[in-house]
């Protein structure tokens, strides 16, 4: 499915156009401009899913959310803009049928909250979990009369504990933990609640807490979102994992001017080609 046809940014001139038109002199900086226009990138012609490639600095994250503010898609982190960022996304432009509400960009410090957010619960469930340990020993043993109507609660748990094992009644107290998956399972987990039927959805570097093999079910994760849940998907990615997806049109930010190429042409590819070359009689 192509929700997103195609994407324009600025080139060379129209910053220098945009630079004339103004009388600011106090910025250090005018990104993002000059990032993308110095590898003469223009235009993205997009297909369900579409891959942008680049070591760090070649501006690939820049450009994944450029296109994310330019559409106005959801996003859990918190985003820092430039001062200029608005006079640059004034100058790109797009075509795109609607794009459905929900569409988002995700980002690994989304992924990297989520996981914070289940250990953070858990931890505070087993602080719990000690101090009912300590509740269920004292109302095991207390010896207690009941005197007024508001000795009611503490005369039921008193028969609870009495009536059940220190762990049942531990259980009987408090929600089960949260599971607490490794890394990679609940980076997992985050990708598939997010990305859901008929959506335009940006990802950046989502190979981040995912080992190789996680890297591969994520792979056949979005192949299928593409294929049979009419997702369109862009991937800002150097993992070799994902750029080996089946179908995917692939931008070489790295090279200049950028390039569509194939996976296999990548430079980040071909170092694990050479080193796995070098080493192939350690394998048989």
């Amino acid at each position: 499915m192509i929700y997103l046809d195609f994407f324009t940014f600025p080139d060379s001139d129209m910053e220098f156009d945009f630079f004339l038109s103004q009388k600011r002199t106090c910025y250090d900086t005018y990104y993002p401009f000059q990032v993308l226009s110095k590898h003469q990138f223009r235009r993205i012609d997009f297909e369900p899913v579409t891959i942008l490639y680049g070591g760090n600095g070649s501006g690939k994250t820049t450009a994944l959310n450029i296109i994310a503010e330019k559409l106005d898609v959801q996003r859990d982190s918190l985003f820092n803009r430039s001062n200029f960022y608005q006079d640059y996304l004034n100058l790109c432009g797009f075509k795109a049928a609607s794009i459905p509400e929900n569409s988002r960009v995700i980002t690994s410090d989304d992924v990297f909250d989520y996981m914070l957010n289940i250990r953070s619960m858990n931890e505070g469930i087993d602080r719990k979990k000690e101090q009912l340990f300590d509740e269920y020993l004292e109302a095991k043993h207390a010896r207690f009369q009941m005197k007024s109507l508001e000795d009611y609660d503490t005369l039921k748990k008193i028969t609870k504990a009495r009536s059940l094992t220190q762990s049942k009644f531990v259980r009987s107290e408090l929600m089960d933990n949260i599971r607490e998956y490794s890394n990679g399972e609940s980076a997992l987990l985050y990708f598939s609640e997010k990305i859901t039927e008929n959506g335009l959805f940006l990802l950046d570097e989502p190979e981040n807490s995912l080992s190789p093999v996680k890297q591969q079910e994520l792979t056949k994760f979005i192949e299928d979102s593409a294929r049979f849940f009419k997702c369109q998907l862009i991937i800002a990615t150097h993992s070799p994992f994902l750029l080996a997806m089946k179908g995917a049109k692939i931008y070489d930010l790295d090279a200049d001017p950028v390039d569509i190429k194939r996976w296999t042409e990548l430079e980040n590819v071909r170092a694990y080609y050479r080193l796995f070359k070098a080493h192939e009689r350690a394998f048989e």
